[in-house]
């Protein structure tokens, strides 16, 4: 009997350790591996993997099939292999065909020459003296600018020869200059592209003479054209139709002219007043290559055509590259419109303040204006009614005037025509009394609180058992050894004596 009871004690002693600590909650770290968060490590490599799957007949690996996209009707009819037409100021899309296809881009790819330059080189009066080795590479056919070998040139009066006639000498020139090596400036190129976000793009060499493994896509010229047009240096050089060289040790003072029949001449019938660069390009291999830059009052366009014929069907002494630009950026003008969406300090959302007494809302406003190319027929009401606003429900003061808490997006029919971050309008100061108010309550509803309860109970309720069990188990004891002394026969003879 009494076995029986010290056996259902201990059982029921178990069965209480049991369900407490099922109720404590488990750690994140010792949580069941299908119930913790994971992250996919799957990288966003679509561009590159069709680029890479779907060769076709091009060297360069180009995708047969083509892929085409017009934000408006009416969008031209490209000779061009692949294109890309873009509003810098939203990052809208307007036209693209083929964007992401590797491709060859021939003398384009001097835009990361000066750009890898001017991020370099503090000094553009510095001189460079040509070597035999920055000739090794260039035919005699290819475009240069007549420097000789040992001529001493300036790294301004290099970049001009860079990027109006196209100089692969002056290339080479600056390659050395800047990376120590030729091979160092590569390397140098390869990063730069990887830094701007280039997915599809590989340099091997600075001025684009073919080699079967230096390709880019019309995406990636976009993005190092719109960071090296961030250089007001590059921005002017690029729009310049001649330039004068300052006379050298081999050769006295001597012009040298843009390449970019767009501006090459205002008289022109091809002519395009509003474009202002940037860089052609052309090997049999590329064909004809143009990354360009437009202005149209506030209204920004960069556009990029690669692998285009040699003659245009309209003006046949220019390649289709120019042609194709100027008809691209034309339709851009026409159909779209640059609009302000929003202005800097316009009211965009209130919020909750917390930890203050000096107010309990808090404005947002527009950081700053917000100018997006939009299709003309566009309501622009349409966008702005339900704009994607994305800000906490509150916030914890201090806050400062300028903090940015959030952003808002404008879109219409899943097209985004531009972001713009929100930013507190005014201070708003913590109090101190509902600071600490705030952390002892979240200390309360914690879950290191919540276990340092539950262990504090376990310890008291197993403390009871144990008082239960062992007290009972010693009372017992006690009273047996009573028992047992009083029952000893040399007791009773000593009590009854």
């Amino acid at each position: 009997m009494k076995n029986n009871i010290l056996r259902n004690r201990f059982t029921a002693l178990a069965l209480c350790c049991i369900l407490l600590f099922a109720a404590v909650p488990l750690p994140q770290a010792f949580a069941a591996p299908g119930e913790t968060d994971t992250v996919s490590d799957t990288s966003d490599t679509g561009s590159d993997t069709e680029s890479t799957d779907t060769q076709g007949t091009d060297a360069a690996g180009q995708a047969d099939n083509t892929s085409l996209f017009a934000a408006a009707p009416g969008a031209p009819a490209l000779n061009a292999q692949a294109a890309l037409l873009i509003s810098p100021d939203s990052g809208m899309i307007l036209y693209e065909k083929n964007a992401d296809e590797r491709r060859y881009p021939a003398s384009t790819t001097k835009i990361m020459t000066a750009l890898l330059t001017l991020e370099n080189v503090t000094d553009l009066n510095e001189t460079v003296t040509a070597e035999a080795s920055d000739f090794e590479n260039v035919t005699a056919d290819s475009s240069n600018a007549d420097i000789k070998q040992g001529e001493q040139v300036t790294v301004k009066d290099l970049l001009y020869a860079l990027m109006l006639p196209s100089a692969n000498e002056a290339a080479y020139m600056l390659a050395r200059h800047v990376g120590g090596t030729y091979e160092n400036f590569v390397n140098m190129m390869n990063e730069r592209a990887t830094e701007l976000g280039c997915t599809g793009t590989h340099f091997s060499n600075p001025c684009g003479l073919h080699e079967d493994d230096h390709y880019s896509t019309a995406r990636d010229l976009y993005k190092i054209a719109y960071e090296a047009m961030k250089d007001e240096t590059f921005a002017n050089i690029v729009n310049t139709v001649q330039h004068k060289m300052a006379k050298t040790n081999m050769h006295e003072e001597r012009k040298i002219y843009t390449t970019n029949m767009l501006i090459f001449s205002s008289y022109a019938p091809y002519a395009y007043p509003y474009c202002q660069g940037i860089k052609t390009g052309h090997t049999s291999q590329a064909g004809n290559c143009f990354v360009g830059y437009a202005e149209y009052g506030d209204a920004k366009l960069y556009s990029v055509v690669l692998g285009c014929d040699d003659q245009s069907a309209e003006y046949p002494e220019i390649a289709a590259s120019f042609t194709d630009t100027s008809a691209l950026c034309k339709w851009g003008f026409e159909n779209f419109i640059s609009k302000t969406l929003v202005k800097q300090g316009d009211t965009i959302k209130q919020i909750k303040v917390e930890l203050s007494t000096d107010t309990d809302k808090l404005v947002l406003t527009a950081k700053n204006d917000l100018v997006s190319l939009m299709p003309k027929n566009l309501d622009i009401e349409s966008l702005t009614q339900d704009p994607v606003i994305t800000a906490p429900e509150s916030v914890d003061a201090p806050i400062k005037a300028g903090d940015v808490i959030g952003s808002v997006t404008y879109s219409y029919n899943g097209m985004d025509y531009g972001t713009v971050e929100l930013v507190a309008l005014s201070d708003v100061e913590m109090s101190p009394v509902l600071y600490y108010a705030d952390k002892l309550s979240n200390f309360f509803q914690s879950t290191i609180f919540k276990v340092i309860l539950i262990v504090l109970a376990v310890f008291f309720v197993l403390y009871i058992l144990f008082n239960l069990t062992f007290g009972g188990i010693r009372r017992r004891n006690q009273r047996k050894n009573l028992r047992s002394r009083y029952e000893n026969t040399n007791y009773q003879r000593r009590r009854r004596r």
